[in-house]
């Protein structure tokens, strides 16, 4: 229900394995089957004592963790794309901002199991003209002509500072910015921060 950027826990050493012994492997697999792929590959990890785990692979960006990486990315997103698709990917760096992002899910109380929808969502124009804060929607709809929650998790509610310390802080600030009927959050996102 929430996510951090850059993971203080994603050493170079898990990095190193991970490229060895799952990213690599998953796409040689993939190739060796006709199935080369060009896109995103998103690879849901847990870091074990045994070592890095996955969880789950997803043909697309993951859902919040990619709400903390685009907004530290210095590239422009199309021409990644772009080069993803065409097969010129290794002619790009990614080059990402030096500071840390937090992303804090806005729920729908009873998500994942029973939660009602319908709610008018006010408060999203608190985030016009702040250049480190982004409300990312999900589980939301236009409808009569306001904004209201059609889903589980419903805003995702990023912000940036200079370490993740103050991203966290001041993305859980940002939360009191939004209101809808039944809105739940974890007030433990990046808690594992302060213990790193």
């Amino acid at each position: 229900m929430g996510t951090f950027s850059p993971s203080p826990f994603y050493t170079e050493e898990v990095d190193k394995f991970c490229r060895e012994k799952i990213y690599q492997p998953t796409v040689d697999a993939m190739r060796a089957e006709g199935r080369e792929f060009r896109g995103v590959i998103f690879f849901g990890l847990m870091l074990t004592e045994d070592g890095p785990k996955v969880l789950e692979y997803n043909a697309r960006f993951g859902d919040p963790e990619t709400q903390v990486v685009l907004p530290r990315m210095k590239n422009d997103l199309l021409e990644v794309m772009e080069a993803c698709t065409d097969g010129t990917l290794d002619k790009i760096e990614l080059e990402f901002e030096d500071n840390a992002a937090v992303c804090v899910v806005l729920a729908s109380d009873g998500y994942p199991v029973k939660y009602e929808k319908g709610y008018e969502i006010t408060g999203l124009e608190n985030f016009k003209g702040k250049d480190d804060y982004f409300c990312f929607h999900a589980g939301s709809a236009f409808k009569d002509g306001k904004i209201v929650t059609n889903g589980g998790r419903v805003l995702g509610v990023t912000a940036k500072g200079a370490t993740l310390k103050e991203a966290r802080a001041k993305a859980y600030d940002a939360t009191e910015w939004v209101s809808f009927g039944n809105k739940y959050m974890r007030h433990d996102i990046g808690k594992a921060i302060d213990e790193a």
